[in-house]
């Protein structure tokens, strides 16, 4: 077993700690707008690793898996904002909302059991629609979600007398609410990934990644194929509700717009963009995936401007045709993603050769 008390191992996590603290202070010279959006960058990482759990550990194609997020979010709003009158606690908010989403995953899962590939693609695209619409139209007879119009006033996090909105001082340093909510996200997303790491290397992971292989051949040696990828649906949509949860008290407000189709899209190209079934690839892929189109929205109309003293192309409509040929570009070259395990790296590698043959 690895040991991660060598010095070299110490070190190098002390070092990794000490860019942590620093990063929201270095980026926050830039603008707060930049700590807000590192703060989406981490949200965003919870997003792309549980659909890891779906698609790159158990091999289970889900282009609906925003809508655990919009579950996640929706509690979050219904029970803590004077929508309902409700204001309950942080610690019973967010386990309810991944409680919920895990239902909705198992909802999701179990019609799903026998479909694979493109049929499957197409029943979880239509899940995440389906509870977009359900949003954007429960707003009668009863109003439940105020339909398009959304939530406003959502309570922030707050643990007793600490509200993570607002400037405060913490240990002789003044910290602004995207600073505050940067650490709090930090920390979650490390429990996130060590529990993460954990599963990969369980007997559950090894029986997901059994199931991607091959599903015929995981039957026949004993798995219980049905459970399991149940139980990957579950696992990868309570991260969702998690995320959710933060983005609606980050933003103080939700609407049915933050879960189109689009961003189940982009959850999953991060997946794929940093490598399928490899967590710090995934997450490499979640962190260029949010900061590359903010860098290119701020990029493309300077540039425009100095090469030809007028804006020719819409900023918006050029930054994603960047952004899309980046992507395809990244897909031709490196189809394992930025940083594949090393198993995938191998796969591919076998099959190219076999081609060339």
């Amino acid at each position: 077993m690895k040991n991660w008390l060598n010095p070299r191992s110490t070190v190098g996590i002390a070092l990794i700690a000490v860019a942590l603290i620093a990063l929201p202070f270095v980026v926050g010279a830039a603008g707060q707008a930049w700590v807000r959006i590192l703060n989406f960058a981490i949200l965003y990482v919870f997003l792309a690793l549980g659909l890891n759990i779906v698609v790159g550990f158990a091999g289970l194609l889900d282009l609906g898996y925003i809508a655990f997020y919009a579950v996640g979010a929706y509690t979050w709003a219904l029970l803590a904002s004077p929508h309902f009158g409700l204001h309950f606690p942080v610690w019973a908010i967010l386990p309810i909302g991944a409680v919920l989403a895990c239902f909705f995953g198992v909802l999701l899962g179990s019609p799903t059991l026998k479909l694979r590939g493109d049929y499957l693609a197409i029943v979880t695209l239509g899940f995440g629609e389906i509870v977009r619409i359900f949003m954007n139209n429960l707003n009668s007879p009863v109003n439940i979600t105020n339909g398009p119009q959304g939530i406003t006033l959502i309570d922030p996090v707050r643990f007793g007398d600490f509200s993570f909105t607002g400037t405060s001082q913490i240990l002789g340093l003044t910290l602004g609410g995207p600073q505050k909510y940067y650490f709090l996200l930090v920390a979650l997303a490390i429990l996130v990934i060590v529990i993460n790491v954990r599963l990969q290397h369980s007997r559950i992971g090894r029986a997901w990644q059994a199931i991607r292989e091959d599903e015929i051949a995981a039957k026949a040696v004993g798995i219980n194929t049905r459970n399991v990828k149940l139980l990957a649906f579950a696992m990868g949509a309570s991260f969702g509700g998690i995320a959710g949860g933060i983005f609606a008290a980050m933003q103080g407000f939700v609407s049915p717009e933050s879960f189109s189709l689009i961003e189940s899209i982009m959850v999953l190209a991060m997946v794929v963009l940093g490598g399928m079934g490899h967590i710090p690839g995934v997450i490499l892929g979640a962190v260029l995936l949010t900061f590359l189109p903010e860098a290119l929205r701020y990029a493309v109309t300077p540039v425009q401007m100095a090469l030809f003293g007028k804006i020719l192309i819409d900023p918006e409509s050029l930054r994603m045709l960047i952004f899309g040929l980046a992507l395809v570009l990244v897909m031709r070259f490196k189809p394992a993603g930025l940083w594949p395990s090393p198993e995938r790296s191998r796969e591919l590698g076998d099959k190219v050769a076999e081609g060339a043959k």
